[in-house]
């Protein structure tokens, strides 16, 4: 689940991480974020218009426009679907159709309400002036559950223009690996909401799942080089992970983790399944351990600004309050660093500009947009 803010051992290890950064993989001081936009309620995820504005959605169900020089921030857009705001549910990602230019399809991720139910839902509508017309849900999370947390929800654009939705396990744990559920998986449709001919024919499995055995996955990016799906999902206490969702893998929760059950003591004895995840599920790239950052929010940095940036991974962290940036080297994470810990600010997304700058959503009541630029 999501952590509240830092404890002094969070911090204290935090205040190691710049050590375990090799000196060739350090780079000049990264340059201090200034404030792009502000007064946001709770904002959750961005995607940047072909014009420059920003789509915006607050976690209470409101989208909301900002214009290209961060000024001005629109009244919430009609056309959104009812949401549950509640625990961790509310309106959430928000992704372009590929053809957005000829479609101006917005897709948006959301907890859907049934009852005294919820389940992670995603509905599509065209964007007109500052309006979404014709919504229509094109998928629901199936079973819908009791509880308020662990929905996932980040949206993903393949090159072959499916849809990713990264789906967490609603805190239920063993539905992740039942193949006649949606909670804990990673599912892929067509633009529609129908099934891709070309997804994983698992045995018993519901046809638009891609992968399985995931917990909460709240950073999900395409690699710009293979065009893979990585992601980055909350553990139990410690344990969150870095992965790739390929077709019809097993990522182990929760039969395996990194992490510890709850009020245990810290330490190697204690974790999940032993923690070793393979041979028999997906062995994740990396892990935090033994304290969380609740990480939410993936982007490769792949633009000309920071040439020392350029093949960096960065992960937003809600618990340390940080921006973590990942040096790789192929599928093998070679460093890492947690960057602006002094803001003291939950970092709910990060996304690279079209101007080359990184743009941060600070998740927070009056919530920020950041812009790391030089």
């Amino acid at each position: 689940m999501e952590r509240p803010d830092p404890s002094r051992r969070a911090l204290l290890l935090a205040a190691l991480a710049p050590a375990l950064v090799p000196a060739s993989a350090r780079a000049a001081a990264a340059p201090e974020p200034s404030t792009f936009a502000q007064g946001l309620d709770r904002p959750w995820g961005l995607a940047f218009l072909p014009d420059g504005r920003l789509l915006v959605t607050q976690k209470g169900g409101a989208l909301v426009i900002v214009s290209a020089d961060g000024r001005r921030v629109s009244a919430p857009l009609a056309g959104v679907p009812a949401v549950a705001d509640s625990g961790q549910g509310g309106l959430l990602d928000v992704a372009l159709d590929p053809d957005f230019d000829t479609t101006p399809w917005v897709y948006l991720s959301y907890a859907e309400r049934d009852g005294l139910t919820s389940g992670t839902a995603v509905a599509r509508g065209r964007l007109v002036g500052e309006a979404l017309q014709g919504t229509t849900v094109i998928f629901r999370q199936q079973p819908k559950v009791f509880g308020s947390g662990h929905f996932g929800a980040r949206l993903v654009f393949a090159r072959d223009k499916t849809l990713f939705v990264t789906l967490g396990d609603r805190q239920k744990g063993e539905p992740a690996q039942d193949l006649a559920s949606h909670l804990g998986k990673v599912v892929r449709l067509n633009r529609d909401g129908s099934v891709p001919a070309d997804n994983p024919k698992l045995p018993g499995a519901r046809p638009e799942i891609w992968s399985f055995g995931h917990r909460n996955p709240q950073g999900a990016a395409l690699h710009p080089r293979t065009g893979e799906l990585w992601l980055v999902e909350h553990g139990p206490q410690g344990g969150d992970e870095l992965n790739i969702a390929r077709a019809g893998g097993n990522h182990g929760w929760p039969l395996r983790s990194q992490g510890c059950p709850y009020g245990s003591l810290a330490g190697t004895a204690c974790r999940i399944g032993g923690g070793v995840h393979a041979p028999a599920f997906v062995e994740p790239l990396a892990t935090w351990v033994p304290t969380s950052i609740a990480p939410s929010g993936l982007a490769f940095y792949t633009a000309a600004m920071f040439p020392e940036w350029r093949g960096s991974l960065f992960v937003g962290a809600l618990a340390g309050a940080a921006l973590w940036r990942l040096t790789l080297d192929g599928e093998r994470v070679t460093a890492r660093e947690a960057l602006y810990r002094t803001l003291g600010e939950r970092i709910r997304d990060v996304r690279q500009g079209p101007d080359g700058a990184l743009y941060l959503l600070t998740d927070n009541p009056k919530g920020r947009i950041l812009r790391i630029a030089r």
